[in-house]
């Protein structure tokens, strides 16, 4: 019986390198959203500096429009930063409570309403770090009022608006808020962090939604990794 002729060992072939991921085109999402969104606006009804840090304040876990039919009783009866610091906090519990957490948030609010009037003279600080210490202020709030009412590129609004539209365009890979806003700010130019960093949240809020966004009339659609498949473009 003839011996069978023992088979040549297979030479593997040259390794593939995984594809990387091409980069986004930020330029192109920013002309896009610009054209979309010409004159981004902050959604929260306010009147200076004091009363937008105290209607970002309740604006947690809540709604805008909820928080704006809350602010105009607010703010009518107690009407500066001292006349807050001082009130009744019952009855500011009262006037806050459709926003929910309202303990929590009405103590912030008297918080850092106190501090304003105490440390700073009744103006709210334009400096990060000293909006920081204030009481119910975090960086999301701070860069809100920075950008807003000073225009103050202190860095870029990050909710979950912006968390979700900046993963699904392929920006970040992060899920932690201060993760998401160091990336963003690496890849939009400074003077883009406002108004830029607004329309990205804009665009999640009334476009690029959680549940069924609508890919089919978004103007990212082209530049969007993660659109569904009756996206046009």
């Amino acid at each position: 019986m003839a011996r069978e002729k023992p088979r040549p060992k297979s030479v593997p072939g040259p390794r593939r390198r995984p594809q990387s991921r091409a980069a986004p085109d930020v330029a192109g999402m920013l002309r896009r959203l610009a054209k979309a969104i010409p004159e981004p606006r902050c959604e929260l009804d306010h009147r200076d500096a004091w009363t937008l840090l105290i209607a970002t304040i309740l604006s947690a876990q809540s709604t805008d429009r909820t928080v704006n039919t809350v602010t105009p009783e607010l703010f009518r009866r107690w009407p500066t930063p001292a006349a807050l610091a001082a009130a009744p906090r019952d009855e500011v519990e009262q006037v806050v409570h459709k926003t929910g957490f309202f303990r929590n948030k009405a103590k912030a609010i008297q918080g850092a309403s106190l501090a304003i009037e105490q440390q700073h003279g009744g103006q709210v600080p334009r400096d990060l770090a000293a909006l920081l210490e204030l009481p119910g202020v975090a960086r999301k709030t701070a860069n809100v009022v920075l950008g807003v009412a000073y225009r103050i590129a202190s860095g870029i609004v990050v909710d979950t608006h912006v968390s979700r539209v900046a993963q699904r365009l392929g920006l970040t890979t992060a899920s932690k808020p201060e993760a998401i806003e160091q990336e963003l700010c690496a890849l939009l130019p400074q003077e883009q962090w406002i108004d830029g960093g607004h329309r990205l949240l804009l665009h999640g809020r009334y476009v690029c939604l959680a549940q069924q966004p609508k890919c089919p009339q978004c103007p990212l659609a082209e530049l969007c990794p993660a659109r569904v498949s009756n996206a046009v473009g």
